[in-house]
């Protein structure tokens, strides 16, 4: 079974990215990736379930907390992008590459999803046969999910709504979550998915799955995600006094100016 999984699931990934890579040549926008990026979790729940078919309680709960999650980030991201066209890092590397449909192919497309099969290993994991009772370790992992929910999908709202407001589109936001991490989204990100990763113990081979959210912790801490974001607003004077008092990425109090 579980090399049915792996496979399926790769598979699935495949063609799913095939096809945003196709609807985003089409429409000169590799940016639409990350509005695909959750929904394809959703595609590689769906192939678990189908190739089970025996919906334990784990089964269920890994399939509602992971659509949870991708629906509200892919809904988020659609409508920020909404008619603001091609991220500015998309855009620039269109620009810089030499083939830039080939190398979007496979260092945008095919690259996200193979990032995307090993963050969802334990999704993957948590449909091969083993403990179907939940145990207090998968209430756990609720918990965490809870709160990085609420960290993702509170800061991306308080953010949306700052920007959105008139005078404030090249401002940083500092109030709200913002106040205690400079992050939060991120660390949300990084609760969730240590949260999903508590819910696969007790399925056959969960320990393969730790890979996901250590990868995970490393790209949103040094790849793409913090460090990325940080380099933007470098020789920012504002910026530079709010990382003196605010945390990168843990929240905690503010400290003192």
């Amino acid at each position: 079974m579980i090399d049915n999984l792996l496979l399926f699931s790769a598979l699935a990934i495949f063609v799913y990215m095939v096809l945003m890579f196709a609807i985003a040549t089409a429409i000169t926008d590799n940016s639409i990736v990350d509005i695909g990026w959750g929904m394809g979790f959703v595609v590689v729940s769906g192939v678990c379930l189908y190739l089970t078919d025996t919906y334990t309680a784990r089964q269920v709960l890994m399939t509602v907390l992971v659509a949870l999650w991708a629906i509200r980030l892919s809904g988020y991201i659609f409508i920020r992008h909404h008619g603001v066209g091609e991220d500015h890092r998309y855009k620039q590397w269109r620009e810089e590459w030499k083939y830039p449909v080939l190398r979007a192919f496979f260092q945008v497309f095919m690259l996200q999803g193979f990032f995307m099969w090993v963050v969802a290993l334990p999704v993957m994991m948590s449909h091969v046969s083993g403990g179907t009772e939940l145990s207090w370790i998968n209430y756990i992992g609720v918990a965490i999910w809870l709160v990085g929910f609420y960290f993702e999908a509170v800061g991306d709202y308080q953010k949306y709504r700052f920007k959105t407001t008139p005078g404030n589109e090249q401002k940083n936001i500092m109030s709200g979550l913002w106040k205690y991490t400079r992050h939060p989204n991120y660390f949300g990100e990084f609760a969730m998915w240590w949260g999903i990763w508590l819910v696969s113990i007790g399925s056959g081979l969960w320990y393969v799955s730790l890979i996901s959210p250590v990868i995970l912790s490393w790209l949103l801490l040094r790849v793409s995600g913090v460090t990325m974001l940080e380099e933007k607003y470098k020789g920012n004077a504002s910026y530079d006094a709010y990382k003196k008092r605010t945390n990168a990425f843990f929240p905690a109090p503010p400290k003192e100016a």
